[in-house]
């Protein structure tokens, strides 16, 4: 049986795809640069919230400015397409529609009166019927008109100046809206089909306007007239009643008014501070549609709704709680206006909607914001995420709330109080992280590739050989010794061995070291962003030193205004508040010659500045000044010769070209034979950790 290899399927990453999971590993990668930075996890958690991983995970991790940019798409997109105009217009071709179904009802009327008169033979006495006639449209048409199978001559005249009438009434309608559904209001329909539609719409206004008030009175109001809002009448002034106690700082008793009343809100509501929240949500609904219309449009719309509140109690009722609900609730957003300019049509009910959706943006952005600048990402909705931007950008803001999670499990960050700290395996992992990076540059910069001719004894085993001689470690290299035995005797067996045939690998030749790594810690390292870089190589050669040379001693100084030993665990921990005026580089060689005091083996110095030094001890006391006085130059240079005497060469990495610092460097290196480099920002870990490499190693012949 043959077995054919998978076929796959390559598409361009339209950011739809999913991915497995990333190690914590992989995201303490990414914030790697960013804690070398500032040190501070806090804040370099907040720019991966904020800014993704920035291309450091291929795009995998997207941030919120990421999101914030979907969502302001979502908005222009709604504002783009739709046309709020059309919820009066939609109004005012219903009220058209039930003008119309009337005439033409009243017309009806009229053709079946008149064929049935004319299908009788015989002729009733005409009797005066004007006493009778309807004095306005609203009067009912008297019985015998309305049948209209044989109407009597009176009764059809009496039938034709009510429809009279009603034609003038209907011709006579104000032109707007709002004017017409008040006329309309006390108008007593000769067609039931028009009176039917007219109800309709009537019921359709009379819920929204209710529901701007209360989610959830639709269900409980259908067909509902004036007369039949005793209960939510009730409900209101009980709600009053416990916003006036909240008001007073007595505590209302909710679950009572729940039982009562909580079929008018939604079931998850539990407390009057989640229906106050609720109810203002409603309102800004209402006033956000309300502001996105036109002067005249929210005029007519207002008017409307107030007349088909239909209850002068409870339209107070309402308004004393819009008045309590903005006295409790101060600041609350009542509903931004949206400037809409597409072509579509809404309806009032679609309008709504459209609301709800476009307050969930704007709460939503309003969630995210403060997410970036502090507030935490727990306070963003991941399910209003998903129901407005989709199942990716809720997957995508799930993913950076369980970042801490992730590290947490991983062991790489851990709860001190109210803050997370990393622990030692992450600033190790960090380490490690800067090594690879000053490496992975050198080899692709084929730098330090540097050649070396001496040889000895000890140490590793190299991939080199030679003929072994007499002391040297029997590390044996097979293969090359069997050659030269084949070489001297030709092929054949069996193969005969003499003892110069053998040949050993080479080993180098490992010793012990002692190192300071001294680094400026002046505010003008800080200004020009170097101490950056420093702190970056002052961690991968630590880890390089755990890592390949265990038995090698590395101490740590900082100096500026005085010099103080840091411990490798700290550096990440080190802020821009901690720079200080001045360049004590005396104060640091004291501190780091009595550390290498204590190791004997190779020892020395490496130091990385950006000025001149500006600050010595006199008398325990700091003598700082810029420009540099003789005098500081002179204790320096002083602490130089010290540490020459006592076999430490000092190894200098300039940031800067300034001719003042060259010129005192030079002499550093007269006096102490060690090594000057000027280094970019840059290439400083390539230069350090190579010399560093470089002098730890020797091969001896």
């Amino acid at each position: 049986m043959h077995e054919f290899a998978g076929r796959h399927r390559y598409s361009r990453w339209d950011d739809t795809q999913q991915l497995d999971d990333l190690s914590a590993e992989d995201l303490l990668d990414a914030l790697a640069d960013d804690l070398i930075a500032d040190g501070d996890l806090a804040s370099a958690l907040r720019r991966m919230y904020r800014w993704g991983d920035e291309g450091k995970l291929d795009g995998q991790i997207p941030g919120l400015q990421q999101l914030l940019e979907r969502l302001r798409q979502q908005r222009k997109q709604e504002l783009d397409q739709h046309d709020l105009g059309g919820i009066i217009d939609e109004i005012r071709e219903r009220l058209q529609e039930v003008v119309d179904t009337e005439r033409q009802g009243i017309h009806n009327r009229l053709d079946q009166a008149r064929g049935a008169a004319n299908d009788t033979d015989s002729q009733q006495p005409s009797t005066d019927a004007s006493d009778q006639l309807p004095q306005s449209p609203g009067e009912q048409v008297p019985q015998g008109a309305q049948d209209a199978d044989a109407p009597s001559p009176a009764l059809r005249k009496l039938l034709e100046q009510v429809a009279a009438r009603k034609q003038q009434f209907l011709q006579d309608l104000p032109t707007d809206p709002a004017g017409q559904l008040r006329e309309l209001s006390e108008y007593e329909f000769m067609n039931p089909e028009a009176a039917a539609k007219f109800a309709e719409l009537q019921e359709m206004l009379r819920q929204q306007a209710m529901q701007q008030q209360f989610q959830g009175l639709k269900d409980s109001i259908q067909g509902m007239t004036p007369q039949d809002l005793q209960p939510v009448k009730e409900m209101v002034r009980d709600l009053n009643q416990m916003l006036r106690e909240r008001a007073q700082g007595i505590e209302p008793d909710f679950q009572a008014f729940k039982e009562k009343h909580g079929h008018f809100f939604p079931p998850d509501i539990n407390s009057l501070d989640e229906l106050m929240e609720h109810l203002q949500r409603q309102r800004a609904q209402m006033q956000s549609l309300l502001n996105s219309l036109s002067p005249e449009q929210r005029q007519q719309l207002q008017q409307m709704m107030d007349q088909l509140m239909g209850d002068d109690e409870l339209r107070d009722e309402l308004g004393q709680m819009a008045g309590m609900l903005d006295q409790l609730m101060p600041g609350d957003q009542r509903g931004n206006g949206y400037n809409f300019s597409g072509s579509q049509p809404l309806g009032l009910q679609e309008a709504m909607q459209l609301m709800q959706r476009m307050q969930g943006l704007d709460s939503l952005e309003e969630q995210m914001e403060g997410a970036q600048y502090g507030r935490g990402l727990d306070g963003v909705d991941a399910d209003q995420v998903r129901q407005l931007l989709g199942p990716e950008a809720a997957r995508q803001l799930e993913q950076l709330q369980n970042l801490t999670k992730v590290l947490e499990e991983a062991g790489l960050i851990q709860r001190n109080g109210d803050r997370w700290e990393l622990t030692p395996r992450a600033i190790r992992r960090i380490g490690q992280q800067a090594l690879r990076d000053i490496f992975g540059k050198l080899s692709r910069d084929r730098f330090g590739g540097h050649k070396v001719d001496r040889y000895g004894v000890g140490g590793d085993r190299t991939d080199d050989s030679k003929l072994y001689a007499f002391g040297d470690p029997f590390l044996l290299d097979m293969k090359q010794t069997m050659m030269n035995a084949v070489g001297r005797t030709g092929t054949g067996t069996p193969l005969r061995l003499v003892p110069d045939d053998f040949e050993v690998y080479r080993t180098e030749l490992s010793t012990q070291s002692s190192t300071v790594l001294m680094i400026d810690m002046s505010r003008s390292m800080m200004l020009r962003g170097l101490f950056f870089s420093a702190k970056k190589v002052a961690m991968a050669l630590d880890s390089l030193i755990r890592a390949q040379f265990p038995r090698d001693n590395l101490y740590i100084i900082g100096f500026a205004y005085l010099a103080r030993e840091m411990k490798p665990q700290d550096l990440p921990a080190i802020t821009s508040s901690e720079y200080e005026y001045g360049t004590n580089l005396e104060h640091g060689l004291i501190l780091a010659r009595r550390l290498l005091s204590k190791h004997n083996g190779n020892k020395q110095i490496i130091v990385v500045t950006d000025g001149e030094p500006t600050a010595h001890l006199e008398h325990g006391r700091v003598i700082f000044n810029y420009p540099p006085l003789r005098e500081t130059y002179t204790a320096t240079l002083a602490e130089v010769r010290r540490c020459t005497k006592e076999r430490i060469i000092i190894n200098t990495f300039m940031l800067d070209r300034s001719p003042y610092l060259s010129a005192f460097v030079e002499q550093m290196s007269t006096l102490n034979q060690g090594r000057a480099f000027y280094a970019t920002p840059e290439r400083l870990g390539h230069y350090v950790l190579v010399d560093y490499v470089t002098n730890k190693r020797k091969t001896l012949r």
